[in-house]
């Protein structure tokens, strides 16, 4: 039993959250939020074995996500008007997979001759070109409308219909774990470590003899396959796809949530994932201008921890390990420091929802609702009290973070002490 949990604790437990994350969150809007998740996470890791694993990017990925999801419509509907025959709708990411596939190993062949910016370059030329094709070839895409089916096509096993969203959210929890597992395991094969070593050092690679574009090749092959697938339950979970979904800004976002997780870890794409659809989904509802503080957030993690936040989950994996109790001499420093950056966000924030309300939103008005407190933009005030915000959130920053390195030094040099003892 201690063997299995320690071999496989952490897949236990990630089905054990699927099963139970829908009894815990029961909205329909949080329902809906967990499917779009789960949805998100399968493209985000297949784009991370791309980038992460392959040093390969992509700037035209979802043009996979996105034929996947067309062809699967498109078969939902024959099956619908009765000109194809019936195929399970619960194997339907099997469909995308397979679209994925068979385009990645084509569009691979020629993107990954090239690498580098030249492969980048390639890839965006790809996506701009099927974006295209999908306002152009309008029989099969239907244009900027996009195509719309039922998903409530036949008798499933166990009386299962895929009306309730609940059922629609388990078929993405079984999928996503089903890839999960799958693309981890595949980052432990030779070629898993293969890949790594194309991405770090490509002309050792050829040297002891292996072909360096043939790898990236499988890899793009591999990472498009597993795209498809995500693309199949994302038209499943809409009842729907358009040319968005093939767009270099479904492409930017698989890339922020990425980055923004950590690429070369596992963990990193799921925790981008989970974070950015979560403020995309809820700071949208709050501000128009969710998209510059998304930008913001991208920009500061890019700058600030180029591994991402599971990068910095990682980094501190030695001092758990070695004594727990470590932590809590970074707990203070780490506080003081998150505290100085919130009140410098709050001062930040303040003034950039002030100057979009005066030039975007006022048309003549000068009253609005600023973290819950009606103010008068036209008077200083409130102009006043941000900058002031912003003064005290940049001295304390210049005062925490100091500590926070001295803290981490200190931290550092006690594991080293214990592994050295």
């Amino acid at each position: 039993m201690k063997t299995l949990l320690r071999n496989y604790g952490v897949w236990i437990a990630a089905a054990i959250l699927f099963a139970v994350l829908p009894l815990v969150f029961t909205s329909g809007f949080a329902l809906t939020l967990l499917c779009k998740m789960g949805v998100l996470i399968i493209f985000a890791i297949a784009y991370n074995m791309l980038l992460g694993q392959g040093g390969m990017l992509s700037f035209g990925h979802a043009i996979y996500f996105g034929l996947g999801g067309y062809c699967s419509i498109h078969i939902l509907n024959g099956m619908l008007d009765g000109g194809l025959p019936y195929f399970p709708v619960s194997l339907f990411p099997i469909i995308g997979a397979i679209v994925g596939l068979l385009m990645g190993v084509v569009i691979g062949y020629v993107s990954t001759r090239r690498a580098g910016t030249t492969f980048a370059m390639i890839s965006l030329g790809f996506g701009e070109m099927v974006t295209a094709m999908t306002l152009i070839f309008v029989a099969f895409f239907n244009g900027e409308d996009g195509i719309q089916a039922d998903r409530w096509v036949g008798p499933e096993p166990f009386g299962i219909t895929y009306g309730p969203q609940i059922q629609v959210y388990y078929l993405i929890a079984i999928w996503c774990f089903i890839a999960m597992v799958t693309m981890y395991a595949i980052t432990k094969t030779p070629f898993g470590r293969m890949s790594n070593a194309v991405r770090d050092n490509p002309e050792r690679a050829e040297f002891v003899g292996y072909n360096t574009q043939r790898v990236r090749w499988l890899a793009f092959s591999l990472s498009a396959m597993f795209a498809g697938a995500a693309g199949s339950l994302h038209a499943l979970n809409y009842e729907n796809i358009g040319f968005e979904s093939v767009s270099a800004i479904q492409s930017g976002a698989v890339l922020f949530m990425v980055y923004i997780g950590g690429i070369g870890h596992f963990l990193g794409p799921i925790i981008g994932t989970v974070l950015m659809v979560f403020l995309d989904s809820t700071l949208s509802d709050h501000t128009e201008a969710w998209l510059l503080y998304l930008g913001i957030v991208f920009v500061v993690i890019v700058m600030t921890a180029p591994g991402g936040l599971a990068g910095i989950i990682v980094m501190h994996q030695p001092v758990w390990r070695t004594d727990i109790r470590l932590l809590w001499g970074l707990a203070l420093p780490y506080s003081l420091a998150i505290l100085s950056s919130v009140i410098l966000a709050i001062g930040i924030i303040g003034i950039i929802e002030m100057i979009y309300f005066i030039t975007i939103i006022a048309l003549g008005e000068a009253e609005m609702h600023l973290f819950g407190i009606p103010i008068n933009v036209n008077e200083v005030t409130p102009w006043l009290a941000c900058l002031v915000i912003i003064g005290v959130g940049v001295q304390s920053c210049r005062m925490s973070y100091p500590r926070v390195v001295e803290s981490w030094d200190k931290a550092m040099l006690a594991v080293k002490a214990r592994i050295a003892g």
